[in-house]
This record gives C-alpha cells, structure tokens and sequence, in this order.
C-alpha cells in the first residue's frame, strides 16, 4: 500500500531499526516507545489487521516473537513481556503489527537514546 508507514519502512524508504528480518517479517524497535525495548513484529505482506492473517502468518509472527522475546528480556534486564494486538479504533496503523513490550516492573522509559536501546539489543 503506497501511503502505509510500514510497508514504506520495508521497501527501505524510510529509515528504522531492525533487529531482525527474514522473508516474511521484520522487527523493528517503535519510533515512540513505551518503555526501552519495545519493538513491532510487522509482516511484509501489507495486511491490514490480524483478521487478514492466515494461520501460517499468525504462526510464523509468534515463532518470531517467540524467539525475540527473551533476547530482548536478557539484555535489557527486564522481568516479563507484554505482548500487545491493537485492533479497531485503537490500531494507528492500519497495518498487523504485534508490539513486543519489556515489563521492568516500574512503568518508566530511562533517559537512554532509541539509538542506545537500540546499540544494547542488536
């Protein structure tokens, strides 16, 4: 889709931080994260929301998120994941992402730059 953020961010035309890609997905850490950490699992398929996922999809996005989530707990200290699936009137973004949210138990970010958080993960 020609006017989607994510699919822009895909096709490289505007830039992110990527910490992981393969063939279906790509994970890159949120623009105005909640807390140090938090990163979206996006399928490169534009998809409009999680009802648009096929089974293989859904699957393939939770392998991935699977695999990210004690990495990211690991170095950056944090205790437990929020996994998180805006739908409707709360999805800004009207392309499936699934938001990959570091619990430190104290709902503050620190004073760390996106680009340290972002040094510390990759």
């Amino acid at each position: 889709m020609d006017d989607c953020i994510f699919c822009k961010i895909i096709k490289g035309e505007i830039p992110s931080k990527k910490i992981y890609e393969d063939d279906k997905v790509v994970v890159i850490m949120d623009a105005n994260p909640q807390v140090d950490g938090h990163v979206l699992v996006i399928p490169k398929e534009h998809i409009t929301d999680y009802t648009g996922l096929d089974d293989t999809q859904l699957s393939h996005i939770n392998m991935v998120a699977r695999k990210i989530a004690p990495t990211l707990m690991e170095k950056l200290g944090s205790k437990a994941m929020t996994f998180v699936v805006n739908y409707g009137a709360s999805q800004v973004v009207k392309h499936f992402h699934l938001h990959l949210i570091p619990d430190y138990l104290v709902k503050e970010k620190s004073d760390k730059s996106l680009d340290e958080v972002y040094d510390i993960i990759k």
